[in-house]
């Protein structure tokens, strides 16, 4: 075997006896991980980062091109319908605002509002106008209704496709329909992020299922 080249034997995955062990080394590794230096040195497992988030794929590499369009909406909602959203609230383009009666629209400082949930402030049939109000560090889960007059908590998460009749309390989780309280005092950062979202993403990050 000529220096610096691999054994096609062993490059094929036919390679006998001592060699054999290092099979699945050479197959896994990249080319670049060979060189003298490391010759003859088990292979090392990854390092597992505590901090290691999951990859950016499909719409999330245009992040940019979202932000920029969500400021875009959070202008028009709060300029032209006059609806109260914090500056540091996010909501999904999808996401339902009610315009029929906008100035009842309140979502607090560092909430989400996730894709076609739907805030409402008016109903027809009751001819009803009312204030519906999202607190600080919530989270409202893809599709679910939050109907009008309703005020969620801060720090709470509506499960996604719940319909909320009624008032939630803080730090809590509801779901179902109508929505029910699954748990409360739960520990949430903002965007209704819990406290334990960050070493689970990591774990998985980590084992490359990202």
């Amino acid at each position: 075997m000529v220096s610096g080249q691999l054994d096609p034997a062993l490059k094929w995955g036919k390679c006998e006896s001592r060699e054999a062990d290092c099979l699945e080394y050479f197959i896994r590794k990249p080319p670049h991980a060979f060189s003298c230096q490391n010759a003859g040195t088990p292979p090392e497992d990854p390092v597992q980062s505590p901090n290691a988030k999951a990859k950016r794929r499909g719409l999330n590499r245009l992040q940019w091109l979202r932000n920029l369009l969500v400021t875009v909406q959070r202008a028009l909602n709060t300029r032209c319908f006059g609806m109260d959203i914090h500056p540091s609230a996010q909501f999904s383009l999808s996401a339902r605002l009610d315009r029929t009666f906008p100035i009842g629209v309140h979502i607090g400082e560092a909430s989400y509002v996730a894709f076609e949930a739907c805030i409402l402030t008016h109903d027809r049939v009751r001819g009803l106008y009312l204030h519906t109000r999202i607190g600080r560090n919530c989270f409202i889960g893809g599709r679910a209704i939050i109907l009008p007059g309703v005020c969620v908590g801060d720090g709470s998460i509506v499960a996604a496709g719940a319909v909320v009749t009624k008032d939630v309390p803080a730090k809590c989780i509801v779901a179902g329909n109508p929505a029910r309280v699954i748990k409360r005092n739960i520990s949430s950062g903002p965007y209704g992020r819990l406290s334990t979202a960050d070493a689970h993403e990591a774990s998985l990050a980590n084992a490359g299922l990202t």
